[in-house]
C-alpha cells in the first residue's frame, strides 16, 4: 500500500494498518552527496515517517546537481512521484558556494555517474515549497536540514511565521567546543553559508543541532563496509558503490579506514533523540574573520551584567553525548537488515 506522497507501508502491525498510525511528515533539505544519499534512503524505509518532499541546496555538490541526485535517489527509493524543489544556487549573501566534490566526486555520488533522471524538480523554489507545506500543516511538518541553511533562512525571510509553525528542524552542522572539517574554526555547512544559519537558528524555531564533535564519533569500518557490499540490504550495492570514493578520502585526509556516518547520525536523532543527550543555549554564528563558520553556544553557566549578541535569543539544542554501539546498530538495520 502506498501513500499520496509513494511512501510504501508495510502491511498491519499487531493488528492495525501501518497507514493507520500517525507518522511524522518530513522534509529533507539536502545536498546529496554519499552520506545524504545514505540518509535519505534511510527515511525512504522508515514507516514511522511520510516524507513529503526534497528540497536542494549546494555544498557537497552544486545546487544543480544536488537537484538531479535527489531525483534519481526518489526514482532509485521506488517514490518518482515525490516533488523535489530546487533551492538557492548560491549563500544569502551571494558569490560562488564552497562545493566539496574531492570528498564526494563530481557527481555528488562517488563518480559512479548514474543516468540522468526522468523527471523534473517542481516549479516552486526549495523556499516556497517550505513554506507552503509548512503553512498547510501547521505543527505537523518537521524538517530534516543536511547542507546549509540557506534555504531554510530564505523560508523564514519568506514567512515571517514560518519559525514558529514546523514542528522541529533537526540540523546537521557545526562543532561544538571541537575542531571543524573546513578548518579549526568551522563545520562546512555552516562555512557554507553562516548568515544563514545565524538566522536560522536565532529565529525562534524549534531546532536541534547535531554538530560533527557528534558525528564523527559514529563510524563505519572497512569491516562494515564490506558487511555492507556482501548483505541483502535494499539499497546496499548502490550504498557501496558510492562509498568507494568517500572512504579513499577518509583514508587520506583523517587516517580512517573507513567513513564518518555524519548525515545517517543526523537522521538518527530525528528518528531516535533517546539516543543522544542534549544541551540548551542560544546559538551564535561568526559571519567575518578568520573563524566565519563558526558556532557558539551560550551554555548559560553565567549571569552575563550586560547584553551580549546572544542575549534575547531563543535556545536551541545540541546534541551533546551520543549512544555510538547503539546508533550504529539502528544505521546497521536500516541498511543491512533492509
Amino acid at each position: 500500500m502506498t501513500n499520496t506522497h509513494g511512501v510504501v507501508l508495510d502491511g498491519e502491525r499487531d493488528g492495525v494498518l501501518d497507514c493507520q498510525l500517525k507518522r511524522e511528515k518530513l522534509i529533507i533539505d539536502t545536498d546529496p552527496g554519499i552520506d545524504d544519499t545514505i540518509a535519505i534512503l534511510m527515511a525512504f524505509q522508515t514507516p514511522e515517517l511520510e516524507v513529503l518532499g526534497l528540497t536542494t541546496i549546494f555544498g557537497n555538490v552544486t545546487t544543480e546537481d544536488a537537484t538531479r541526485n535527489a531525483l534519481l535517489l526518489c526514482e532509485i527509493a521506488g517514490h518518482p512521484s515525490l516533488p523535489v524543489a530546487e533551492g538557492s544556487p548560491e549563500p544569502l549573501k551571494g558569490g560562488r558556494p564552497r562545493v566539496a566534490d574531492f570528498i564526494h566526486g563530481s557527481d555528488g555520488l562517488g563518480n559512479i555517474f548514474l543516468p540522468p533522471p526522468e523527471r523534473k524538480q517542481i516549479e516552486k523554489s526549495a523556499s516556497e515549497f517550505l513554506v507552503d507545506m509548512v503553512s498547510e500543516y501547521p505543527g505537523e511538518v518537521s524538517i530534516l536540514a543536511l547542507g546549509p541553511l540557506t534555504n531554510l533562512a530564505l523560508a523564514i525571510k519568506r514567512d515571517s511565521s514560518f519559525a514558529k509553525k514546523v514542528k522541529r528542524v533537526v540540523v546537521l552542522g557545526g562543532a561544538f567546543f571541537a575542531l571543524g572539517n573546513v578548518n579549526p574554526a568551522a563545520e562546512a555547512n555552516i562555512y557554507g553559508d553562516p548568515e544563514a544559519a545565524d538566522v536560522v537558528f536565532t529565529s525562534g524555531a524549534n531546532i536541534t543541532v547535531v554538530g560533527i564533535n557528534i558525528t564523527t564519533q559514529v563510524q563505519f569500518t572497512d569491516d562494515d563496509l564490506l558487511q555492507l557490499r556482501q548483505s541483502k540490504g535494499k539499497h546496499a550495492q548502490l550504498i557501496s558503490d558510492t562509498c568507494k570514493f568517500y572512504r579513499d578520502w577518509h583514508v587520506k585526509s583523517d587516517g580512517v579506514h573507513g567513513i564518518f556516518l555524519h548525515d545517517p547520525v543526523s537522521f538518527v536523532a530525528l528518528v531516535r533523540p533517546d539516543l543522544f543527550t542534549y544541551k540548551k543555549g542560544v546559538v551564535r554564528v561568526e559571519t567575518q574573520g578568520i573563524c566565519v563558520g563558526h558556532t557558539l553556544m551560550d551554555q548559560g553557566l553565567k549571569n552575563w551584567n550586560s547584553s551580549n549578541p546572544w542575549t534575547g535569543y531563543s535556545p536551541v539544542e545540541v546534541a551533546w553525548t551520543v549512544k555510538v554501539d547503539e546508533v550504529l546498530d539502528y544505521i546497521r538495520s536500516r541498511l543491512i537488515k533492509s
